[in-house]
């Protein structure tokens, strides 16, 4: 299954008793906003999922600033949610697809395959004057067995051990500026980790939808070859994003540092990076 699907594609689909939606609306200037904008209007039949209470676990001085939900609790939610083993799950949001990419990836971990991300979003879909309800749907509790796919992860001390192997290609999903460390407004360091290359997740879309799987073939030709791609970003959330653009890309396997940035710089001793590219 591709991880996209597109407002036409959906639009034949909706109302199928194995469709089960997810609103993931989120905005970090205002945690609350996503489910009051949700609870205004959103898909027919979709069930929202806050980002920081369902879609992350409790965060410590480790972990990063989203670090995963356990998979029991993780699991749980989606069965609240609705979400069973026959569902055709589809997540968007209102902005670029990163919170809907974190939906897609968890998923995926916790063994549910069956899941997409609307391409272009609820600005797609209202462009195309898509149905929308104030309705808020009552799902019925679902069952859900997970079965995380560990080999999908790394942690902290798996990249520490890895930095410099050959074998490996780092890719950092932040914007440039912070990649380089020349800002860095919300984690206490600014920079990267040595070695990594910079991808930035924005610019796996044109016109608010991903490009095309020629082009996205073309912006990662530099790692295609490699052995094992890590991805990372600033607390693991926007980097499921160039995980789905890689895999559009053809580029299976690649693997998320889930706690990211946030976590690495959580360490005193963590070896941090500036400036541009490592073959610059």
């Amino acid at each position: 299954m591709r991880p996209i699907i597109s407002v036409v594609e959906l639009r034949e689909r909706l109302g199928s008793d194995d469709v089960c939606l997810i609103d993931a609306r989120f905005s970090l200037a205002d945690t609350s906003a996503g489910r009051a904008a949700y609870e205004a209007s959103h898909l027919p039949g979709a069930v929202y999922l806050h980002l920081d209470e369902d879609l992350s676990g409790p965060t410590g001085e480790h972990g990063g600033r989203h670090p995963l939900p356990t998979p029991a609790a993780a699991a749980a939610t989606f069965a609240r949610a609705g979400v069973g083993p026959a569902c055709h799950v589809v997540a968007y949001d209102d902005g670029d697809g990163m919170i809907a990419a974190r939906v897609w990836w968890l998923l995926r971990w916790l063994g549910h395959d069956r899941v997409q991300v609307l391409d272009g979003g609820l600005a797609a879909w209202r462009e195309a004057d898509g149905p929308e309800t104030s309705e808020i749907p009552r799902p019925r509790v679902a069952p859900f067995e997970p079965a995380p796919r560990e080999a999908m992860l790394v942690d902290r001390e798996w990249l520490r051990d890895h930095l410099g192997d050959p074998e490996l290609t780092l890719v950092d999903a932040r914007a440039p500026e912070r990649y380089r460390g020349e800002t860095e407004p919300i984690d206490p360091r600014a920079g990267h980790v040595p070695g990594a290359v910079n991808l930035p997740y924005a610019d796996n879309l044109e016109g608010g939808r991903f490009k095309d799987d020629g082009s996205l073939r073309e912006r990662f030709a530099g790692v295609a070859e490699s052995p094992i791609v890590v991805v990372y970003c600033g607390s693991g959330v926007s980097a499921a994003h160039d995980l789905i653009a890689l895999e559009l890309a053809g580029v299976h396997g690649a693997r998320l540092y889930a706690g990211s940035w946030s976590d690495w710089v959580s360490y005193d001793d963590a070896p941090v990076a500036t400036g541009g590219e490592p073959d610059a």
